[in-house]
C-alpha cells in the first residue's frame, strides 16, 4: 500500500515521474510496476479533492475523448477476433499487441470457467462488438442526443449485469461511461473475466478512466441510479429493492422469425445463426417461427446443417436427450432435426434445442405477430425486419428491452 504520509506534492511528483518514464525511453526513477498502478489511483483521489476545494476547475473527460477511448478497445476486440484460432495460446506475447492478446487469450481459454462460451461463441461476441465500436458508428449512434454536450452533473450508475452470454453487459458499461458517468458494476460470475478485461484495458487506453469504473461482487451502494437485467423473477425482486432510485428493469424477452416462403437457401441458412449462436440463450436468439400455411416445418434443418454439431457439447446435448424424452413422454408431434427439435406451439419462449413454430394465413397486409407486445419481444428477423443473420449482432441504437439507455441516463432527476 502507498504511505498515507505522502503529501499531495509527494503524489504530484511521482504522478510526473510516472508521465516522464512512460514517455522516454531513459526513465529517471524507476518504480515497481505494482506500485504504479496504485500511485496513479492515489494521485487521482487527492487531485480531484485538492483542485475541487481550491477552485481549480479540473480536466474532464469529453465525449470525443470518450470515444476515441471506445473506438480504440473496438480495434483490439477486431484484432483478437481476426486471429487464427489457437494462436493466442501458443504464438506468446510477442507475437500480438497487449490489447489484442488480453482477449485473444480469453477467446481461447474462456470455456475452461464457463462451459457455453467456447472459443467460436467468444470469438462472435468479441467480433461483434468490435465491428460496432468504429467512430462512424459511434458518432451516427450519439448524434441523436444533443443532451450530451450540456453540462451535466456526474453521476454514479450502478449496473446488475447478466452472464448468460459472452459480454451481455457491455451495452450499459458503454452507455453509462459515455454520458460521462461512473461505472458501478455487478458483475455476473459467468461473465467475470471478459468483462474485466474491457475495463482493464480501456483504463489501459485512458488511464483516466480508472476513478470511473468499480466492479463489485457484492451488494451494490452510493448508486444514484440503477439498472438492472435478470429473468422475470428476479425482476420483481429489483424492482422492490430499486423502487427509491430511478431504475431501468429488465424482463425476459423473446425474438422471433416471420417466413413467407420465398426465403433463398442462403437466407435460411443465416436464420440458423440468429436461432442457435450462443446456444440460443440470448433474447435476441429466434425461439419461435412463424410460417405461412402449408409451409414444411421438416425442410428446415437441412439447411441448419452448419450447427450440426451442436449435440457435440455436453451441456447442449443433455438439453437435447431432455426435451426430447419430454415430448416422447407427452406423446407430442414433433421433428426432430438431429440437433434441434422442430414442435408447433403457441408459446413464444422455448427450451434449449427446441424452436416453436406456428402458422399463419398469409393476407394482403403484411403479418404481425400476435404476441409482438412490446413487453415480450426484442426484435424480428425476415423480410420487411430485421436480415436472417443480424439478430445477434445489434447496432450501437439497439436497445435492450427497447428502451433507450442513453435517454434514460440524461433524463434529469426531480427532487423527492
Amino acid at each position: 500500500m502507498v504511505s498515507t504520509a505522502l503529501t499531495l506534492f509527494d503524489l504530484i511528483a511521482l504522478n510526473a515521474t510516472l508521465t516522464f518514464s512512460q514517455n522516454n525511453a531513459k526513465p529517471l526513477t524507476v518504480l515497481p510496476p505494482d506500485c504504479k498502478k496504485e500511485l496513479r489511483y492515489s494521485f487521482s483521489l487527492f487531485a480531484v479533492t485538492f483542485f475541487t476545494f481550491a477552485g481549480v476547475k479540473r480536466e474532464d473527460l469529453s465525449t470525443e475523448r470518450l470515444v476515441e477511448a471506445f473506438v480504440k478497445l473496438g480495434s483490439a476486440m477486431r484484432d483478437a477476433a481476426a486471429t487464427v484460432s489457437g494462436s493466442a495460446c501458443h504464438a506468446g506475447p510477442a507475437a500480438l499487441p497487449g490489447l489484442t492478446l488480453r482477449f485473444a487469450s480469453l477467446i481461447e481459454t474462456l470455456h475452461l470457467a464457463n462451459p457455453w462460451f467456447t472459443p467460436a461463441n467468444v470469438r462472435r461476441a468479441v467480433e461483434a462488438i468490435g465491428q460496432s465500436l468504429t467512430r462512424e458508428r459511434m458518432e451516427k449512434w450519439l448524434r441523436a442526443y444533443p443532451g450530451l454536450k450540456e453540462a451535466r452533473e456526474q453521476e454514479t450508475i450502478g449496473v446488475v449485469m447478466a452472464g448468460n452470454i459472452p459480454m451481455v453487459g457491455f451495452h450499459d458499461l458503454l452507455c453509462v461511461l459515455i454520458t460521462g458517468n461512473r461505472l458501478l458494476a455487478k458483475l455476473s460470475s459467468k461473465d467475470e473475466q471478459l468483462m474485466k478485461a474491457v475495463t482493464e484495458t480501456l483504463t489501459d487506453i485512458d488511464p483516466a478512466l480508472e476513478g470511473r469504473i468499480e466492479l463489485t461482487t457484492g451488494r451494490l451502494q452510493g448508486f444514484t441510479r440503477v439498472i438492472a437485467t435478470g429473468s422475470n423473477n428476479t425482476s420483481r425482486y429489483f424492482e422492490y429493492y430499486f423502487r427509491n432510485v430511478p431504475s431501468l428493469i429488465r424482463h425476459n424477452r423473446n425474438s422471433v422469425a416471420i417466413l413467407d416462403g420465398s426465403e433463398t437457401p442462403g437466407e435460411l441458412e443465416l436464420l440458423a445463426d440468429d436461432i442457435f449462436s450462443y446456444f440460443g440463450l440470448g433474447c435476441r436468439n429466434v425461439s419461435k417461427l412463424w410460417l405461412p400455411e402449408g409451409y414444411d416445418p421438416t425442410s428446415l434443418p437441412a439447411h441448419w446443417s452448419g450447427y450440426g454439431n451442436l449435440c457435440a457439447h455436453h451441456k447442449y446435448a443433455v438439453n437435447y436427450d431432455h426435451n426430447k424424452a419430454v415430448m416422447i413422454v407427452n406423446r407430442d408431434r414433433y421433428t426432430d432435426g438431429g440437433f434441434v427439435l422442430l414442435r408447433e406451439s403457441p408459446s413464444l419462449s422455448a427450451p434449449m434445442a427446441v424452436v416453436h413454430y406456428e402458422f399463419y394465413r398469409p393476407g394482403t397486409s403484411r403479418f404481425v405477430a400476435p404476441e409482438a407486445g412490446q413487453e415480450l419481444l426484442q426484435c424480428i428477423a425476415g423480410h420487411g425486419h430485421l436480415p436472417f443473420g443480424t439478430t445477434q449482432r445489434p447496432e450501437l441504437w439497439d436497445y435492450a428491452d427497447n428502451t433507450d439507455t442513453i435517454s434514460f441516463l440524461l433524463k434529469k432527476k426531480i427532487a423527492g
